[in-house]
């Protein structure tokens, strides 16, 4: 077992068609994991780690994938993620457990859409990042265009940790700002790295370089500093030193150049993933002990502590459910029994696997730092698994809201049975992917986070449990929201034979801004014991299990702040239930007399475009009651950025295609919730209510 400060656990994150795959399948590569490189495309299979059959037929990585490979005495743990925006789900749980990432870029195409939503997820768990400017052999690459993309758009501090030796065709390698050495990949497939002089070329630059990376690091590294003031020549020791403490504190994101595809500059990447990345040790996780009400307990990553560890990914696979666990403190054995949290239940572990793609290496344990999988453990992707004698629960996956949905019916009576048997594994595996049966229009719903999102799970209905289903055009996920102050007072009295129900409740409604934090809020002002407390929680629930359908089209409502001022009860008639009925009621006729609207979902779509279809292209967006944000040029290439609804996104992929003779792609991603226009909002509605009129086909 390796010392925990030779353990890395890194994600490989980018927008999609980066080259995040095809970087993966070459470190796979160079560091002995594979023996043959393959291509996303490519006709020998497709990349490793694609391994479903869907991801090698479109190209695209559509689940994460696990891996391990060791480099320079260290392992790396590696979980290479989806791009596309409707596999979010799958880089936001990869990060939660990862102690550091590579962000790959696009040399021509810089910080791109997915870009900003990949660095807020690593915001949020605060992973520190390196960067890797792929492509560097394309037509238009431009490293100094991304690296001022990184700083002005995502807010880093860049470090480039090299310069490149010509751009497009001409890139031959790069310069080691550190070494002062130029580097270039010979052999066939670029497996024998050449130290060598710097070219008179680019010595000039890379002088200039060496002083702009000492003057930053200088900033952040006190040692550094001094050395640099007293005129000295730092160590490479030294430096490396300054960056990887820089790094780890997420104060800096050093730079490195290449091409995946061209086998080139993916060792020095790997070369800076095992010296500036963090390891278990270097990052502190925190839990809560539920057992002392919730106090933060801070985690070590000892192997002699008290086991603790997060399942954030759940395949059920025809041999049963493999979890994906990573483990932050103790070990966890193969055979013994752990608490879920969650349930207060014990599992047992059947086996323990050591991941790499679709297959699996067998170990008899895992250690604290380890990322592996569990066969015959019981839970769900989040939950925590820890020692039976403590009761820790780690913080939760943020888990985003599904944008759109379609309803789908078994073409025969015996898909029946299967559709219902996918649906269930894949609600268990896919936290954004929700179903739920409408009963007005007597229809299965599924829901996700975009059209690929739940093509993919059909076309996997299909596939894998031999269910064929009828798909209903995508419906939009709207929602309702109030926009008027309006008091309510409200008094459900009902007397029958045996025990009444009485319950009053008086109060506000307040319409929330669309900047505020919150959907929903609820405020109790009650005084005086007029509504006893242990009613308080029920007028909540109440006006929950009311919000979830709206006056006007049955939606959820939103952005509204629910006040209790006064009530009134009776010593004998109230009760949880009579409470829970007047608050719903109370609330049906306060939002219906809020003048409510109808909102719908904004889309943050970015198009690249060759600039002689930009009019075209702009002019669709607009016919779509788009509005274009921004519009930048690249070398022959227009990147257009606007905010379109969703509800007028659907089929874009093919007319744009047609628009662009095939040349241009999109990506979007959810931004916001916005009023519909009066005639939109009437269409919807009666949309809706046509819907609950259909009868259902037996």
């Amino acid at each position: 077992m390796e010392p925990l400060q030779d353990i890395r656990n890194i994600g490989i994150l980018a927008h999609i068609d980066s080259g995040k795959t095809t970087l993966t399948e070459r470190i796979l590569f160079f560091a002995g994991r594979i023996h043959r490189m393959r291509e996303v495309k490519g006709k020998d299979g497709g990349a490793t780690m694609d391994f479903m059959e869907l991801e090698r037929e479109r190209g695209i990585t559509i689940t994460a994938a696990a891996t391990t490979v060791s480099w320079g005495g260290k392992r790396v743990n590696i979980i290479d993620t989806p791009g596309h925006v409707d596999f979010t789900i799958e880089v936001e749980r990869s990060l939660r457990v990862l102690d550091g990432a590579v962000l790959v870029l696009c040399a021509v195409g810089g910080v791109q859409s997915q870009s900003y939503t990949v660095n807020r997820q690593m915001q949020r768990y605060g992973v520190p990042r390196i960067a890797f400017i792929n492509k560097m052999d394309r037509v238009g690459a431009d490293p100094g265009s991304v690296l001022r993309d990184v700083e002005t758009k995502l807010g880093h501090v860049v470090v480039p940790m090299q310069i490149p030796i010509g751009t497009g065709a001409d890139f031959a390698g790069v310069v080691d700002l550190v070494q002062m050495k130029a580097i270039y990949n010979d052999g066939p497939k670029g497996e024998r790295v050449r130290l060598d002089d710097i070219p008179s070329s680019v010595a000039e630059e890379a002088d200039v370089a060496r002083h702009g990376l000492m003057d930053v690091l200088s900033l952040y590294d006190d040692v550094l500093m001094e050395i640099l003031l007293d005129g000295d020549e730092p160590t490479q020791e030294q430096i490396h030193r300054a960056v990887r403490g820089a790094t780890i504190r997420r104060e800096i994101t050093p730079v490195f150049l290449g091409s995946a595809l061209s086998n080139k500059g993916v060792q020095m990447l790997l070369d800076g993933v095992t010296e500036y990345l963090p390891s278990p040790i270097d990052r502190m996780a925190y839990a809560c002990d539920q057992n002392n009400d919730g106090a933060e307990v801070a985690l070590s990553a000892d192997p002699d502590g008290p086991a603790v560890a997060m399942a954030f990914k759940i395949c059920d696979e025809p041999f049963g459910q493999v979890t994906y666990v990573r483990v932050y403190q103790g070990r966890l054995h193969k055979g013994q029994s752990y608490r879920v949290a969650r349930t207060r239940s014990k599992q047992r572990i059947g086996r323990i696997y050591r991941l790499h793609a679709d297959k699996r290496e067998e170990f008899d344990s895992a250690c604290a730092g380890d990322i592996v999988g569990l066969l015959g453990v019981d839970c769900v992707s989040g939950d925590t698994l820890c020692d039976p004698e403590i009761h820790y629960t780690l913080e939760r996956i943020y888990c985003p809201e599904p944008v759109i949905s379609v309803a789908i019916q078994p073409e025969r009576n015996a898909d029946r049975q299967a559709m219902s048997k996918a649906l269930s594994r894949f609600v268990k595996e896919d936290p954004t992917f929700h179903v739920r049966f409408d009963e007005q229009a007597g229809q299965t719903v599924i829901s996700g986070m975009g059209e690929l999102h739940l093509d993919v799970y059909v076309e996997r209905m299909r596939r894998e449990y031999k269910a064929n289903v009828i798909v209903s055009k995508p419906k939009v996920q709207y929602r309702e929201a109030p926009t008027a102050e309006t008091p309510f007072n409200y008094k459900h009295k009902k007397q029958t034979g045996g025990a009444g129900q009485y319950a009053h409740v008086i109060g506000r409604l307040i319409p929330l801004d669309a900047t505020d934090a919150k959907d929903y809020e609820f405020e109790n002002e009650v005084t005086g014991g007029r509504i006893p407390t242990e009613y308080i929680s029920s007028v909540e629930k109440g006006f929950q299990m009311a919000r979830s359908h709206g006056p006007l089209a049955g939606f959820e409502v939103i952005r509204l702040k629910m006040v209790l001022e006064d009530g009134s009860s009776h010593a004998v008639d109230s009760s949880d239930l009579a409470f829970q009925v007047c608050a719903r009621a109370a609330f049906r006729q306060v939002v219906q007399d809020a003048k409510p609207v109808i909102l719908e979902p904004i889309m943050k779509v970015e198009i690249e475009t060759p600039t002689p279809y930009q009019g075209p292209v702009a002019g669709d967006i607009a016919s779509r009651r788009g509005i274009v944000t921004a519009t930048e040029m690249r070398a022959q290439t227009t990147t257009l950025t606007a905010d379109v609804p969703l509800g007028s996104m659907f089929g874009y992929a093919t007319d744009l295609r047609s628009l662009t003779k095939g040349q241009a792609n999109f990506s979007m991603e959810f931004l916001c919730y916005r009023r519909t226009p009066r005639s939109i909002q009437e269409q919807v509605i009666e949309e809706r209510k046509t819907d609950r009129q259909r009868v259902p086909s037996s």
